[in-house]
This record gives C-alpha cells, structure tokens and sequence, in this order.
C-alpha cells in the first residue's frame, strides 16, 4: 500500500494510543505470548478525523486491489464498525461474520443478506497470525460467494501470517504495519535505541520472546 498513508495511520494510531509500545513492560496476549506493543483500533472510532482517514484509505484499497466488490463483510466484532464506514463509502452492501454460529436464534454466523454468488472483500481491523481473519474467509466460502481478498488496518507482519493467508489463497493488503510504525517511534523519539533492538527481535519470534 502507499508509504505516505502508512505513515500518516501509523503517527495516528501512536497519538491517539491506540498503539502502546512497552518493551520492558510487555503486555500478555490471550494466547499467553509476551509482547512489547498493544494495538487496539476499536479506539480509533473515537476520534473522527481518524477513523476517516482510515474508511477513505480503505475503500480507496479497496477500489484499487478488488475493483469486482459487490459486498463488504466485516469481521465480529472488531472490524463491523470500521467495515460499515468502508461499505457507505463505496456504496455497497455490507454484512459481518461471527467467529462462529450464534447458539441460538437462526443460528447464523454471517449477518446480513449475502446474494448468491456475490464478490466480497473482508475488511479487518488487525492481523496478527491470521487465523481468526481467514475463519471468516472459511465461512464465506462456504457459501456460493467468491472472496476477493482482505484488507486491513494493520499488521504485525509475522511470518506465520504470510505463510497463512498464502495457504489459503487469500490476497491481503494493509494501510500500515509493524515496520512502519517502529520505524516512526524511533524517529519519533517514542522509543529509544535499545527498545528498537528488543522490538525488532520480537517480531522475528512472538511466540518465544522475553523482555
């Protein structure tokens, strides 16, 4: 994606904390892994200005990557917000996918009326390993609808994450990523010179990092 978006999202996101960096005191996953940055873009929904800049960039990505969307679907819970913003800016419909059926009710784990052999781009809001962003794509093709692609907010861009979407066959662009936004606290003076060493080893292993 462009450079000059990803930094200008990444800068937002460090002014508004919707990123934290805290190398020396890391923050714990769900998943029990340790790690230098929290990164909560539900907070970016706050701030208009912001949350503009995000729709407008991906819905421009959109236009430029997936020119064949006929539908935006949003991944629960995080991405039904900022999806619905994208969706009203390409005038499309939108729908959102849960992580899985509801347990009770119609038991739908897509919300929202989905024709029968629509083109649909998933908007996220983060990737980190990918596996709950392609439980989507799984269940929207499980239906007769062709998935395009993914776009998102942000990445880690982990390894394991390009290796994942590769496997499934599933294009992924994101308006700014870890690189770029380490890069910029570092600039910044966000961070000093040995934060930048201990966050550039933990993205090369989340999973077996330690402070």
């Amino acid at each position: 994606m462009n450079s000059e978006l990803a930094a200008k999202v990444a800068n937002e996101l460090l002014k508004i904390k919707a990123v934290k960096l805290q190398p020396n005191e890391p923050f714990t996953w769900a998943s029990g892994w340790k790690s230098p940055i929290y990164c909560d873009n539900r907070k970016t929904l706050s701030y208009p200005d912001v949350r503009k800049v995000i729709a407008k960039g991906l819905a421009q990505g959109v236009k430029e990557k997936f020119p064949d969307a006929e539908v935006v679907a949003g991944v629960a819970t995080g991405a039904i917000a900022v999806g619905l913003m994208v969706a009203e800016e390409l005038n499309l419909p939108f729908i959102y996918v849960r992580p899985k059926p509801k347990e009770h009710g119609l038991g739908n784990q897509i919300e929202g009326y989905l024709p029968e052999n629509s083109k649909v781009v998933v908007i996220e809001d983060l990737i980190s390993t990918g596996g709950s962003s392609l439980k989507a794509v799984d269940a929207l093709r499980e239906t007769s609808s062709t998935v395009l692609g993914m776009m998102a907010i942000f990445t880690y861009g982990f390894a394991n994450a390009d290796e994942n979407f590769e496997k499934a066959n599933c294009k992924i662009f994101t308006l700014s990523n870890y690189s770029e936004l380490v890069k910029l606290a570092a600039a910044s003076g966000y961070v000093s010179e040995s934060d930048l060493v201990q966050l550039n080893e933990w993205r090369k292993s989340p999973s077996t990092w330690k402070a």
